[in-house]
């Protein structure tokens, strides 16, 4: 199982998911923040909830 820890997001970023009670990522997320943190072009296709936002926001932020 992937966490958001393993992904390498700030920790402040970190904290303040666990906080919502955000612990592991959607694959959308597992998949795409990764790829964003490269700094490398995406487009990203999932059903709607699955955190697309989230996969694009929290690497930049």
């Amino acid at each position: 199982m992937t966490t958001f820890s393993e992904l390498g997001l700030l920790p402040l970023i970190e904290k303040a998911l666990d906080a919502e009670g955000y612990v592991t990522p959607t694959p959308i997320q597992i998949k795409a923040i990764p790829i964003v943190k490269s700094g490398a072009d995406l487009l990203g296709i999932a059903q709607t909830g699955t955190g697309k936002t989230a996969a694009f926001a929290l690497p930049i932020l």
